[in-house]
C-alpha cells in the first residue's frame, strides 16, 4: 500500500490525471475510511500511517514523506536508551526482584496503618519506571500483590482499585520511557525532565499511599509490628535492587556516561544482579526471555512512533499548530484557563490513545501554544505526562481498567467502581502539579538547571 501511495503521489506530481483520483479531492471519504478501520480494530500504527498517507495525497503531497519521517526517528541519538531502560525492567521482572522489594518495603513500612497498601504503590511505581508502561506492571505484579493485600485483610474493591491506579505510578520518575520520548519530540534536555518529574512523581505516589493508610486506619488491615531483625535482613537481601536508582542518577549526573551509556550500564547492572548475584534464573534462558519480551514491547512501540512522526509532520507542513495557536489565543486570554482546558484535553487524549503515540502526535501541537502562554517547557512536559498517566485510569476506555479486569478476572464495571476514588485523588494531584509550578521547577532551580 505504501508503494502504491508513493507511486500515485509521484505520478500526480508528473501530471498523470489517472493517478490523481485522491490528490486534490475531498478528504472526508478517506478520513471516514481511516476512522472505520480504527473502529473495526485495525492496529494503531496502520491507522496513523493510513491517515498520514491519505492526508498527504489529498493535499497533493507525496506520501513517500511518511517513511522518510519514520527514518528520521531512527536517527535520534538518545533513542537507544528507551529499549535499554525497558530491558532493565524486564530483567528485574524475570527474576525475584519484586519479591525482595516487597519484603523490604513491608519490613520498613508495614508497621504503619495501611502499610501493605503503601508497599504495593511503591513497588508498582518502581517497576513502571523501568518497564515504561502500566500494562506490564499490572500483568507482571498483579498476581503477586493482590493476594498479599487480601491476605492482610484489605477489602477486595479497595485492593483492585489500588493496583489499577498504581499500575501507572512512576511514569514521572527518571528514567521512565515517556520522559525520554517527550524529550526527543519536544527537543528538551531529558536531564531537565528527569529532575523536574521527581517531586510531581513522588506527590502522586504519596497521594495513593495516603489513601492506603486511610484504608488501614478505617479497617485495621495490614498493620504489623516493626521487626528490626527482619528489616535488616530484608534490606541486606535487596541491597542491589535498592541501589539501582543511585546507579542511574549517579552515572548520568556525574557526567561519566551519556543517557544511552547510562541505560546500557543500568541494563548490565540488572542482568548481573538478577542472573549472577542472586541467580534467579539460568543466565542464558533468562536473558533470552527478557530480550524477547523487551523486543516485542519496544518493537510495537517504535513502529507506532515511526508512523506517528509522519502523521505529525503533516500537521506541521500544513501549519496546523500555528492555526491552533491563533484559534486558542482568540478564545482564551488567561494562562490559568489555558492550563485548565489543556488538562481536560489531555485527559481525553490519555483515555483514548496510548501514551507513546499521544506524545508524538500531540506534543508538536501544544508546545508552541504553551510557549505563547508563558508555560515553561519542562513544566508543560510534566503536566502532559501526568495527565496521560491519569488517562490510563479514566473510564470508559482507560487502558488500566481493561488490563485490571483481565488480570484480576473482575467485571469491567466493578473495576470502574473500584478505581473512581483514586481517579479523584490523582486528579487533585494533577491539578496541584499544573497550578504549582514550583513542584516541577523548584528542584531544577536548586540543582542549578533552571
Amino acid at each position: 500500500a505504501g508503494i502504491w501511495l508513493g507511486g500515485a503521489g509521484a505520478a500526480c506530481a508528473a501530471g498523470e490525471e489517472a493517478a490523481c483520483v485522491v490528490a486534490g479531492g475531498p478528504g472526508w471519504p478517506w478520513v471516514a475510511l481511516v476512522i472505520a478501520a480504527a473502529l473495526a480494530g485495525a492496529p494503531i500504527f496502520t491507522v496513523l500511517a493510513g491517515a498520514a498517507a491519505f492526508l498527504y495525497m489529498v493535499d497533493a503531497f507525496d506520501p513517500g514523506a511518511v517513511p522518510l519521517y519514520a527514518y528520521d526517528l531512527a536517527t535520534e541519538p538518545i533513542l537507544p536508551s528507551i529499549p535499554l531502560f525497558t530491558l532493565t525492567g524486564f530483567l528485574l521482572a524475570q527474576g525475584r526482584s519484586s519479591e525482595r522489594l516487597l519484603r523490604v518495603f513491608r519490613a520498613l513500612v508495614g508497621w504503619l496503618p495501611g502499610g501493605t497498601a503503601v508497599v504495593c504503590a511503591v513497588v508498582c511505581a518502581f517497576f513502571t519506571i523501568f518497564t515504561g508502561g502500566s500494562g506490564v506492571t499490572i500483568l507482571a505484579l498483579g498476581g503477586l500483590l493482590l493476594p498479599a493485600l487480601l491476605a492482610d485483610g484489605y477489602r477486595d474493591r479497595f485492593s483492585i482499585g489500588l493496583l489499577t491506579a498504581s499500575g501507572s505510578l512512576g511514569l514521572l520518575l527518571p528514567p521512565a520511557m515517556p520522559l525520554i520520548l517527550y524529550a526527543i519530540v519536544a527537543q528538551t534536555a531529558p536531564e531537565n525532565l528527569f529532575v523536574g518529574g521527581i517531586l510531581p512523581g513522588l506527590l502522586l505516589i504519596g497521594l495513593v499511599a495516603a489513601w492506603g493508610m486511610r484504608e488501614g486506619i478505617v479497617t485495621g488491615a495490614g498493620r504489623h509490628a516493626f521487626a528490626g531483625r527482619e528489616a535488616r535482613a530484608a534490606v541486606w537481601e535487596a541491597k542491589w535492587e535498592l541501589a539501582l536508582p543511585l546507579v542511574v542518577v549517579g552515572t548520568l549526573l556525574s557526567g561519566w556516561a551519556t543517557l544511552v551509556g547510562t541505560a546500557a550500564v543500568t541494563a548490565l547492572y540488572a542482568a548481573l544482579v538478577t542472573g549472577v548475584v542472586h541467580r534467579d534464573y539460568r543466565l542464558a534462558s533468562g536473558l533470552r526471555e527478557a530480550f524477547r519480551e523487551c523486543v516485542v514491547l519496544i518493537g510495537g512501540v517504535l513502529i507506532i512512533l515511526a508512523v506517528a512522526k509522519g502523521f505529525t509532520a503533516y500537521t506541521v507542513d500544513v501549519d496546523i499548530p500555528f492555526r491552533l495557536l491563533e484559534w486558542t489565543e482568540a478564545r482564551i486570554d488567561s494562562p490559568l484557563l489555558f492550563l485548565l482546558a489543556l488538562n481536560v484535553f489531555l485527559l481525553v487524549v490519555g483515555c483514548v490513545m496510548d501514551i507513546f503515540s499521544a506524545i508524538v502526535v500531540v506534543v508538536p501541537l501544544i508546545s508552541e501554544i504553551g510557549a505563547a502562554y508563558g508555560i515553561d517547557p519542562v513544566h508543560l512536559g510534566i503536566i502532559f505526562i501526568a495527565n496521560l498517566e491519569l488517562g490510563y485510569l479514566t473510564p470508559p476506555v482507560g487502558l488500566n481498567l481493561f488490563l485490571a479486569s483481565y488480570r484480576f478476572d473482575r467485571p469491567l464495571l466493578e473495576v470502574y467502581r473500584a478505581s473512581v476514588p483514586l481517579l479523584v485523588i490523582l486528579g487533585i494531584g494533577v491539578l496541584l502539579i499544573t497550578y504549582v509550578p514550583w513542584l516541577t521547577l523548584g528542584l531544577l532551580e536548586i540543582v542549578g538547571r533552571q
